[in-house]
């Protein structure tokens, strides 16, 4: 067996999902980097923002329960502002959040553009951001009347030469207004 090692599969092995309307969906495997990347980027950008704040960021690790009094279906944003600790318990959090960003999989895409972002409006998230990496996107979605209306959408044109160059356009945070980042902050390093 010189060289040679198996590792048994664990039944209970951390398996990422979420429960939506009493469905589960699974959210394995993980996306590729470049979701991670950005996911990451925006992450410490808004944390840096918030030192010293009562509100806290998270990535991609935190169960959103956005009707805990009605049921336990929960979400996993990518990341998420969340100001009311009092409703941060153990792995989840029931609050509303202030803001959620979801960036976009094959897996997920649909999801995230329509079920979830209705999920956001009921429960009367303030700004929810949908990004693809992949076309380098970026959608702002503002809470107005109960509505999500999008409010800005971006593809990021890099290259200085051209005429819709827009690397250096600031997007800054609807509730935190001195938080702000860049497109190319957020693509930073997404090939």
């Amino acid at each position: 067996m010189k060289g040679k090692y198996h590792m048994p599969m664990l039944e209970d092995e951390y398996k990422k999902e979420e429960k939506i309307n009493g469905v589960f969906y699974d959210m394995s495997p993980s996306p590729n980097y470049q979701h991670g990347i950005v996911d990451g980027n925006i992450y410490r950008i808004i944390s840096a923002g918030l030192k010293g704040s009562i509100c806290l960021a998270f990535m991609e690790n935190l169960d959103y329960k956005y009707q805990a009094d009605v049921n336990d279906d929960y979400v996993i944003p990518d990341v998420m502002v969340a100001c009311d600790r009092k409703y941060l318990k153990g792995g989840s959090y029931s609050g509303v959040p202030k803001f959620i960003v979801e960036t976009l999989s094959p897996a997920t895409a649909l999801r995230d553009k329509t079920v979830k972002k209705e999920i956001y409006q009921n429960a009367g998230v303030a700004e929810y951001w949908i990004i693809s990496p992949r076309e380098r996107a970026v959608e702002i979605y503002y809470l107005e009347d109960g509505k999500y209306d999008l409010k800005y959408s971006y593809i990021l044109q890099d290259d200085a030469e051209e005429a819709h160059y827009n690397a250096d356009t600031k997007i800054v945070l609807k509730e935190f207004p001195h938080i702000s980042m860049t497109l190319a902050e957020i693509f930073e390093n997404v090939d």
